[in-house]
């Protein structure tokens, strides 16, 4: 099913202390302050689509009540299920469409709890979610750059160390899907490869797929050094009850 966005239109913003959403992931969330309540409540009624941000600095630990600043890039997330709590908490599988930029941010406004901010599209004309027919990035200008990019993000995935990882094998398997296109795949490499906060900002915010397959794939050769560097230390053979940090 494809998702579409409205970009005339102001979008919901809940922001939290980290990256937490990305394109194509599905993330479950328990919503339980009353001004997020209000929030999918009303997104319900509408297009049910929120703005997940990530805060500024350090401001929000002392004004998370208020307004503290937040970074402009955002990933768009439509509500896919949701249930409604009997003291009016939900619980909500929030499915991430697309990249998007804050423009401005609305003034608060009699009855309204949450904030509302106007977005705008980051390498987007167009978006579909689906990861089948994933339309939403323009036409990158090196196609065969990003064909080159995700062979290597499969070939670094299928060999060892990194074949090792858990999620590498089903990873592989939708790089190996030449009907997916890649950056769709791309997408579903970040959540799933990539765990840094800091590197998962930078991918939201970057609006190029090459560009965020050359930030995964540095990522990649960097575990894979760490790795090869814990196991030459053979914890295996470490007493009981000792780590490698």
């Amino acid at each position: 099913m494809a998702i579409h966005v409205n970009f005339g239109r102001p979008v919901p913003l809940f922001p939290l202390p980290q990256c937490s959403l990305l394109p194509q992931q599905v993330m479950p969330l328990h919503i339980f302050e009353p001004r997020y309540r209000q929030m999918v409540q009303r997104a319900l009624d509408g297009s049910g689509q929120i703005a997940m941000g990530v805060f500024a600095g350090r401001r929000w630990q002392t004004e998370y009540h208020g307004s503290p600043p937040v970074r402009p890039a955002v990933c768009i997330g439509q509500i896919a299920q949701h249930e409604r709590l009997a003291d009016g908490r939900y619980n909500i599988l929030l499915q991430g469409v697309c990249r998007a930029e804050i423009v401005s941010e609305l003034p608060p406004e009699d009855g309204r709890l949450y904030r509302l901010v106007v977005l705008r599209p980051l390498g987007l004309d167009h978006v579909d979610t689906s990861l089948e027919s994933y339309e939403g990035e323009q036409e990158d200008p090196t196609p065969q750059a990003l064909d080159d990019a995700r062979e290597r993000i499969r070939e670094m995935l299928e060999t060892d160390p990194l074949s090792a990882m858990t999620a590498a094998a089903p990873v592989v398997e939708y790089l190996r899907n030449s009907e997916l296109p890649t950056p769709a795949v791309l997408e579903l490499v970040s959540f799933t490869i990539v765990s840094d906060p800091g590197l998962r900002y930078r991918l939201l915010a970057e609006p190029k797929p090459l560009a965020r397959a050359e930030m995964i794939l540095r990522e990649m050769d960097a575990l894979a050094k760490l790795i090869r560097r814990a196991k030459g230390q053979h914890p295996e053979n470490w007493p009981k009850g000792l780590s490698w940090n």
